[in-house]
C-alpha cells in the first residue's frame, strides 16, 4: 500500500467526511447481533445446508425477552441473522420453501424478523438485518446472475417489510473450498438495492459504509482511522479475509499485519484516494455464534465484556456484541446475568462524569464542553499550534478515565494528544494517546486530582472536541 517516499497531503485528509448515514450509525456506539436459527437446534456453527425444516420447532421464543437482555446491557440496536450460511430463513420468503413456513413452528405462520422487529419498535431499538450471501441450500448458488436475482429479491423482502432498518450486515465468509461452487457477488447491485428501499441504513463488512475491524475476537487497533484508503472498501478483499472453514479457531483470532490503516505513516507513500470508512468492532458473548449448551460456562464476565465495550466505543468504534438464544427460544441464564453486569458497569461510567463540576476553559476563557455531546453546543475549535484545555474542579477526587469526543462531522483530525491531572497545583499523572475520532476513552490509574490539562499535540488542521468527560473511580 505504501512505498516510504511520499508524505500524505493532510489537507486533503482532513476534509474526507462521513455521511449523515454513518454519522447517525457512529452515534449508535454499541448494539447486538442476535445469531438463531437452524444451526441452534442442530448444536453447529456452520450448517450443512438441505437441513429438515421440521427440526425447527423452537418452543418459548421470545423476542421481546432478548431484546430486554440486549437494552440491559446499554445496546441501542440489533442485527437478526436472517438467513446463515445453511440458506433456512427466519421469514416465510416467497423465494424458498426453506424457510419457517415449511417448520411446525408456530404451526407454519411464524415469522421471526416479525417478532424481533416489533420487539425493537416497542423498546425504541434499531432493527439490523444479517443476509448471508452464502447459501449451502439453494440449489442457484454459483450460477451467477440467477442466484443475485434470488439474494436481490430476498433482501427486498427484508428491507420493504419490516419498517426502517438501520444496518444491513454483508458477510465475507464462505467454506466451499477450492472445489466447491463459486459465485461472483454483483456487491454493487445489493448495494443500490440498499439504497433504494432503506437510504439510511449502513452497509456493513462487504459494504461501504461500515469496515469490518477484521477480527472476530473484538480487538480494538491502538489508533482506529476513519479515514483510510478507499481500497479497503473492496468487498472481494474482504471476503477473502474472512472465515473460509468452520474450524473454531477464527472467532479468536487477530492478525497483527494491519494495526496501522490510516497514520501518517501508513499513508506515505499511498498515491490513492480515501475514504471515510469506520470500524465496527465485532465477537461473541461465548466462544461460538450460536449457542451451544457445552458453552454454557464459557460466557465472558461482565468485567471482561466491560474491557471490550471500553476499548471499542472508547476507541472510535462501534461495538456489535453477539448473544445467541439457545434452542429453547430463550437467551441462556449465564449470558442475561452477564449483560445485565455489563449493563450496570456501562451506567456507572457514563453517570460517573465529573465534567459538570469542572470550570472548563483555555487561555480565551470559559468553554462550554463539559460532559458528553449535547445538541446545539459548539465545539471548542482553537486556532493555536498546540491547544490547551483546563478543567478546574472544587476538590480533588480520584480520576479513572478522560474521555474526549471530536467533532466527526467535519472529518477525524487529531492524531495525537496528551492529559496532565494535577493535585493542589502538583502534577500527580502525565498520560495521553493518538486518536480521537467520535470517542476515546483514557485509562487513568485512579489517582486523586483537581486539575486536568488536556493537550492537543498533533492534528492534520483545525481540531474540534465537542464534549469532555471526567469519570472518577
Amino acid at each position: 500500500m505504501s512505498d516510504g517516499t511520499r508524505e500524505p497531503d493532510l489537507r486533503y485528509l482532513a476534509h474526507v467526511r462521513p455521511s449523515a448515514r454513518q454519522l447517525r450509525w457512529q452515534a449508535l456506539e454499541f448494539y447486538g447481533f442476535v445469531h438463531f436459527g437452524m444451526n441452534t437446534v442442530t448444536d453447529r456453527e456452520w450448517g450443512l445446508g438441505h437441513e429438515d425444516p421440521a427440526l425447527f420447532d423452537p418452543p418459548d421464543v421470545d423476542a421481546g425477552e432478548w431484546v430486554a437482555a440486549l437494552a440491559a446491557a446499554g445496546m441501542r440496536g440489533v442485527v437478526l441473522t436472517a438467513k446463515h450460511h445453511d440458506g433456512f430463513c427466519l421469514w416465510p420468503s416467497a423465494h424458498t420453501a426453506h424457510s419457517v413456513a415449511a417448520s411446525p413452528w408456530r404451526g407454519g405462520r411464524g415469522d421471526l424478523v416479525a417478532e424481533v422487529s416489533q420487539a425493537c419498535a416497542a423498546a425504541g431499538l434499531a432493527l439490523g438485518v444479517y443476509l448471508s450471501p452464502w447459501d449451502r441450500t439453494d440449489p442457484r448458488y454459483g450460477s451467477g446472475r440467477d442466484y443475485d436475482d434470488y439474494f436481490v429479491a430476498q433482501l427486498t423482502e427484508l428491507l420493504t417489510g419490516y419498517g426502517d432498518v438501520f444496518c444491513v450486515w454483508l458477510d465475507g465468509a464462505n467454506g466451499e473450498g477450492p472445489d466447491g461452487r463459486r459465485q461472483l457477488y454483483d456487491w454493487d447491485r445489493y448495494v443500490r438495492v440498499v439504497r433504494a428501499l432503506q437510504p439510511e441504513a449502513v452497509v456493513s463488512v462487504c459494504g461501504p459504509d461500515v469496515r469490518w475491524c477484521g477480527n472476530e475476537a473484538g480487538h480494538t487497533r491502538r489508533d482506529e482511522w476513519s479515514v483510510v484508503p478507499h481500497e479497503l472498501r473492496d468487498a472481494e478483499g474482504t471476503a477473502s479475509r474472512s472465515q473460509q472453514a468452520d474450524d473454531g479457531e477464527f472467532s479468536r483470532r487477530v492478525r497483527s499485519d494491519e494495526e496501522d490503516l490510516g497514520s501518517r505513516a501508513a499513508l506515505a507513500g499511498y498515491a490513492g484516494e480515501c475514504v471515510w470508512y469506520p470500524a465496527e468492532v465485532n465477537t461473541s458473548v461465548r466462544p461460538g455464534w450460536f449457542h451451544h449448551p457445552a458453552e454454557d460456562d464459557r460466557v465472558r464476565p461482565a468485567a471482561e465484556l466491560f474491557d471490550l465495550w471500553r476499548a471499542a466505543v472508547g476507541g472510535n468504534s462501534c461495538f456489535l456484541l453477539n448473544v445467541p438464544p439457545a434452542a429453547t427460544g430463550r437467551i441462556a441464564d449465564p449470558d442475561v446475568a452477564a449483560l445485565a453486569g455489563l449493563g450496570d458497569l456501562v451506567r456507572r461510567h457514563v453517570e460517573g462524569d465529573r465534567a459538570g463540576e469542572a470550570v472548563v476553559g483555555d487561555e480565551d476563557g470559559p468553554v462550554d464542553l463539559a460532559g458528553a455531546p449535547v445538541e446545539g453546543r459548539s465545539p471548542w475549535s482553537p486556532d493555536d499550534d498546540r491547544p490547551r484545555l483546563g478543567l478546574r474542579f472544587p476538590s480533588a477526587f480520584p480520576v479513572r478515565s478522560v474521555d474526549l469526543w471530536e467533532d466527526i462531522a467535519h472529518s477525524q483530525r487529531i492524531e495525537r494528544f496528551s492529559v496532565v491531572l494535577s493535585r493542589a497545583g502538583e502534577v500527580v499523572w502525565r498520560g495521553g494517546a493518538g486518536v480521537v475520532g467520535h470517542l476515546r476513552i483514557l485509562d487513568v490509574p485512579d489517582v486523586l486530582a483537581d486539575h486536568v490539562e488536556v493537550v492537543l499535540e498533533e492534528f492534520r488542521a483545525r481540531p474540534a472536541l465537542t464534549g469532555v468527560r471526567v469519570v472518577s473511580a
